[in-house]
C-alpha cells in the first residue's frame, strides 16, 4: 500500500513542477498509482520487467486518453508525469556502476533491460495513442456520414 501512495507523489509532485492545472494533478497521480499497481501486479505473476512496464504503460496511457475526453484536456498532461514511477532508472543506474567496475556481462544484461523496458514504455504509448486516435477518426466519420 505504501508503494501505491509513493507512486502517486511520484507522479503528482512531477504534475506540479510541470505546472499542470490544479484540478488535474489529483488525476495526474492516480495514473501513476494505477500504472505502478498494473507493473507490481504483472510483475508478480510474470516476474518479466519489460513485459510488467509495457502493462504499466498501457494502463496509463488508456486513463490518460480517458481522463484527457473526459477533462478535455491533452493525454500528455496525464501520461507524462504518470510514467515517472516506471521509467527503469534504477536499471540505467546499474547499467552504469556495472561498466565502472568493468563486469561487461552483467552491464549487457542491465543495459539490454533498461532499453527494453523503454522501447516498451514507447511502445505502450504508441499502440493506445493509436488506437484512440483510430476510434475518434471512425466517430467522425460517422457523424459526417449522418
Amino acid at each position: 500500500m505504501i508503494e501505491i501512495f509513493l507512486a502517486f507523489l511520484g507522479s503528482y509532485c512531477p504534475a506540479v513542477l510541470f505546472n499542470i492545472e490544479r484540478k488535474n494533478l489529483f488525476w495526474a497521480g492516480l495514473c501513476g498509482a494505477a500504472g505502478w499497481t498494473a507493473y507490481k501486479t504483472a510483475y508478480t505473476f510474470m516476474e518479466n520487467s519489460m513485459l510488467s512496464v509495457f502493462i504499466a504503460a498501457i494502463v496509463i496511457s488508456v486513463m490518460s486518453e480517458a481522463m484527457a475526453k473526459i477533462f478535455k484536456t491533452p493525454s500528455t498532461v496525464f501520461y507524462i508525469p504518470s510514467l515517472y514511477p516506471i521509467v527503469p532508472g534504477i536499471s540505467a543506474y546499474h547499467t552504469v556502476l556495472y561498466i565502472i567496475d568493468k563486469r561487461i556481462t552483467e552491464a549487457t544484461y542491465k543495459g539490454l533491460e533498461t532499453l527494453g523496458s523503454a522501447g516498451a514504455i514507447a511502445f505502450g504509448i504508441l499502440l493506445v495513442s493509436t488506437v484512440f486516435r483510430y476510434i475518434n477518426t471512425q466517430n467522425l466519420m460517422i457523424r459526417e456520414n449522418r
